[in-house]
């Protein structure tokens, strides 16, 4: 099994890029959330100049938040930069587009996209509607040398749900999923390769599954500041997601009763939140980046343990040993913008597997 790193991107994720690259870590993947943090391709183009063997991908882009041409140019410059080094994860927006008060594209936008952007990659004119017309646009001198579209782009897309799941295997797109739950992630990984074999039939499926936790020290508790820290964004975005998702009430026999009761406690927060008609402005602050004083109190040890990647490191030895035993071809850990060195903890639970 591979393993990666995922970050929200900032101007300085090239320093951890390169320390994961040094210790074995096969990917890095940039998270694209417009709203909360630097620009994806400006920190893969730092971190593809001061690398030289760890792939770098977009973790994910959204469809609607870049044109085809322009996601394309990124991707070829890139691949200039760093040749045969470059992924292009996508998928229909949840961070990105929940910061500005909207849900996600349908997988039809997603499909129409990435067949547009592989083709321009693939050198192709393609037909392209914009602004109520449809024009012929293709790369016009990529023979001039500026840009990189030879070396492959493989493409990875993020599937939850079983339908975007079917896309991803007719696709014969690489495989992104995200939680923390091993038993559940095998039983996702199963679906998927239903799908992969109802459509790409021996050709081999690449899967990654993403997390947030924290290698507990012998005696650390979870909800210690270093855990609270490293794995309490994750948890704190099961009540971000949910509050806009659900009415008061409603997962009542649904979530175990203290999550229950810990997300009617942040429903109340958020209902406090200003401009009413806006609340995912303050809804989405720290996405999968702090934890907000206000979320503080909610996060007991035990949610932390139940809902992230936490553990002693023997505990998160097991749970990656089931995820290997399943079959996934990679797992990639997000680092917490001022917690790079969990890069070591990692890298030395990884070394035992």
């Amino acid at each position: 099994m591979e393993f990666g790193i995922a970050l929200a991107t900032s101007t300085e994720s090239w320093k951890a890029v390169k320390r994961a690259e040094e210790l074995g870590f096969t990917h890095a993947w940039f998270y694209d959330t417009q709203l909360l943090n630097p620009d994806v391709f400006i920190g893969m183009t730092q971190a593809a100049m001061t690398t030289k063997r760890i792939r770098l991908g977009t973790g994910v882009l959204i469809p609607s938040n870049r044109i085809e041409p322009v996601t394309a140019n990124a991707l070829a410059t890139l691949n200039k930069i760093a040749p045969g080094r470059i992924d292009f994860g996508v998928g229909t927006g949840f961070t990105g587009r929940r910061t500005m008060g909207l849900g996600a594209i349908t997988l039809a936008r997603l499909e129409e996209y990435v067949v547009r952007v592989q083709a321009l990659l693939r050198g192709e004119t393609i037909n392209w509607d914009f602004e109520g017309e449809t024009r012929a646009i293709r790369f016009l001198n990529p023979d001039f040398g500026l840009i990189n579209i030879t070396d492959p782009i493989p493409l990875h897309i993020s599937a939850f749900g079983p339908k975007a799941r079917r896309l991803t295997a007719k696709l014969g797109a690489g495989w992104l999923n995200f939680g923390t739950d091993v038993r559940r992630a095998g039983k996702e990984l199963d679906d998927m390769r239903g799908a992969w074999r109802d459509e790409r039939q021996q050709e081999p499926l690449h899967s990654t599954q993403f997390a947030l936790g924290c290698v507990l020290k012998n005696g650390e508790p979870a909800d210690s500041p270093r855990s609270i820290a490293q794995a309490g964004p994750l948890v704190a975005v099961l009540f971000h997601n949910l509050v806009e998702t659900t009415s008061a009430g409603s997962m009542e026999g649904v979530l175990p009763e203290p999550v229950n009761a810990a997300l009617e406690q942040y429903r109340k927060i958020y209902k406090s939140f200003e401009p009413a008609d806006a609340r995912y402005l303050q809804n989405h602050r720290g996405h999968l980046m702090f934890v907000k004083p206000e979320e503080r109190p909610l996060l007991t040890a035990a949610l932390i343990e139940g809902f992230s990647f936490t553990g002693t490191a023997d505990v998160l030895l097991e749970r990656l040993r089931i995820l290997k035993s399943t079959g996934y071809s990679q797992f990639a850990i997000q680092l917490v913008e001022g917690h790079e060195d969990a890069l070591n903890d990692w890298s030395e639970l990884f070394a035992r597997l």
